[in-house]
């Protein structure tokens, strides 16, 4: 289990990959694809198990990307080799608030992409392999011969020593949760962080541990359970740790991440947000060329900024179309309509599809099925309105990382899925438009600045996220039109509550979730038998873990007070205070 996150910090993004579903072309120069390769697919089936063909398009694609970075103004980049952990790109993200362009490429196409990327360094994540299995993943020889700083994170510490010759065994006693580490030994890892005999609470996730170091290593850390917590061999650059410094809950990782990448590695940190800016403007107008381009425009930050973005590369090209699913928050979807058609002067197509979801909702409770439903009915939506628009080769999507890792594989590593996202695992049998998707490889907080750097309002990229299914999964059980009606004014008062109390930019996500249970309740002289509500707000760093938001009681009793008074159907409030993991954000 990895914790909850608990800050909010400023940090420059990554540029995504684009996924085609068209004629791909990838070369490689350095002999890695020595032929030209073309994949004329018409048609690409999108499912929660991609098929060879998409897994083969996505990876020439991403190999191709890298080779372009290798010659582009951003000298010092580093190399994040994923073994498939789910807090991988939390790495990525401490690498690049402090300003160095990073990437992540799964370990089975590690070699290809060190060759074409050439980094500083080399970063292995954590990952649920042990090196004892048979054909257990393992780092490329090619980063071990190339005499670069390389960085072992908890299963990357444990694949370096066996691959340098150490050994490593099953722990007798597996640790999971915090620890504390004692620093018995220089090193420049820890440089300004610990001094010798120092402890520090850091973070563990292992059943296995290492029992003897290569040659040339050394101990510089050690827990309870962990004799060989931290390891180095400073004359090749060498550096391991057992424990996760990506995470929040070992607060020395962040600064010893900067020891690695800037005082070891040697990096600048010049990578900003105005260069990736530059660069994805110029990677979406090479990808759609003169072709069109549809956008689905939820009015979320995400889609905005997806829309805004497409605006200043393509202009015309661009048509966002806002399907009014009608399960919006209160009053959004004249909001949407009012900011992008008329602010932003951006060609926009308001369908209102209501009735069609609702009526195809009608009865189902299952959570999996209702995004299936939504994400079905949202594909044909477009398709009907790309007919009538005329001659649309692309959908535009505001797909993020944290939706990809709880659907598929990322980038053809090995994640693990845990739910269908309705961008993703719902989408139906057949895709008629290619797919781009330039934020998927980004965080909320990255499109966030990102939307600063487009021009977009403080208030309105400040918005708490909200999901694509949107009150279907807040709504558990069967949906009808007087559940939405009566969360939808539900949600807007709690809103409200936080916003008075100043309370809003404090929090990463805060809703109310109507649930499938009627309590007996009096108000007035009247027995009441309605609907209960629960209150739910979080603070994250990513959307992928989070710690519930401590409300004074008094906040919680005056917000569940007005509800009961003012919503009619809900006579009853309670708050969630679960963090995720064990429990997801969103309710279903």
């Amino acid at each position: 289990m990895l914790p909850p996150q608990t800050s909010r910090p400023v940090i420059a993004p990554k540029f995504a990959r684009i996924a085609s579903f068209g004629t791909i072309r990838a070369r490689q120069n350095k002999g890695h694809l020595s032929a030209l390769i073309r994949l004329p697919i018409k048609r690409c089936r999108l499912t929660t198990r991609p098929p060879l063909l998409y897994r083969l398009q996505t990876i020439l694609l991403h190999t191709q990307r890298a080779h372009d970075m290798s010659t582009n103004s951003t000298s010092d980049r580093i190399l994040i080799i994923d073994f498939g952990s789910q807090v991988t790109q939390l790495i990525a993200r401490r690498v690049r608030e402090s300003g160095v362009y990073c990437e992540i490429h799964p370990f089975n196409k590690a070699a290809k992409s060190f060759a074409s990327f050439n980094p500083k360094a080399v970063i292995l994540s954590g990952g649920p392999a042990s090196v004892m299995e048979m054909d257990t993943p393992t780092a490329p020889q090619e980063i071990f011969d190339a005499g670069i700083p390389i960085l072992g994170i908890c299963y990357g510490e444990q694949t370096m020593v066996a691959q340098l010759g150490g050994s490593v065994t099953q722990a007798d006693e597996r640790e999971f949760g915090r620890a504390d580490i004692t620093l018995t030994d220089d090193c420049p890892l820890f440089d300004g962080i610990l001094k010798l005999g120092e402890q520090s609470t850091v973070w563990m996730s292992h059943g296995d541990k290492v029992t003897s170091l290569p040659d040339g290593f050394h101990v510089t850390a050690t827990s309870d359970n962990a004799p060989y917590a931290a390891i180095a061999d400073e004359a090749r650059k060498y550096y391991a740790v057992q424990f996760h410094p990506e995470v929040a809950h070992t607060p020395i990782g962040k600064d010893l991440l900067y020891n690695f990448t800037h005082k070891i590695a040697g990096c600048s940190g010049d990578w900003t947000m105005k260069a990736f800016h530059e660069m994805e403007l110029a990677k979406v107008k090479k990808q759609i060329g003169d072709g069109q381009v549809i956008c689905g425009l939820s009015g979320g930050v995400d889609s905005s900024v997806v829309a805004v973005l497409l605006q200043e590369a393509i202009g015309d090209q661009l048509n966002c179309i806002f399907v009014d699913h009608g399960l919006m928050r209160q009053g959004e979807a004249e909001e949407v309509v009012g900011m992008f058609r008329d602010h932003y002067n951006i060609k926009l197509t308001h369908v209102n599809a209501s009735d069609r979801f609702l009526d195809a909702l009608a009865g189902v409770d299952d959570p999996e099925k209702k995004r299936k439903i939504i994400g079905g009915l949202f594909i044909d939506v477009f398709e009907e309105e790309a007919q009538k628009i005329g001659g649309a080769d692309f959908l535009a999507q505001g797909t993020l990382y944290p939706d990809v890792i709880e659907s598929v594989s990322f980038i053809g590593g090995p994640s693990v899925t845990i739910k269908s996202h309705h961008n993703v695992g719902g989408l139906p049998e057949r895709m008629n438009m290619q797919l781009v998707e330039p934020l998927r490889e980004l965080f909320k907080d990255e499109v966030r600045n990102l939307g600063v750097e487009l021009g977009l309002p403080d208030h309105f990229v400040g918005r708490h996220p909200f999901p694509g299914p949107g009150l279907a999964i807040r709504i558990p059980g069967a949906i009808t039109r007087e559940k939405v009606a009566i969360l939808q004014q539900a949600d807007a008062l709690y809103l409200d509550q936080i916003r008075k109390a100043g309370l809003y930019d404090k929090i990463w996500q805060a809703f109310a979730v109507l649930l499938p249970v009627q309590t007996v309740g009096v108000m007035g002289d009247s027995r009441t038998y309605e609907y209960v509500c629960a209150l739910r707000a979080v603070n994250s760093t990513d959307g992928m873990t989070a710690n519930y938001y401590p409300f004074e009681h008094e906040f919680l009793d005056k917000t569940a007070t007005r509800i009961i008074n003012e919503v009619r159907g809900i006579n009853r409030v309670v708050f969630d205070i679960t963090s995720n993991p064990p429990g997801t954000i969103e309710w279903e």
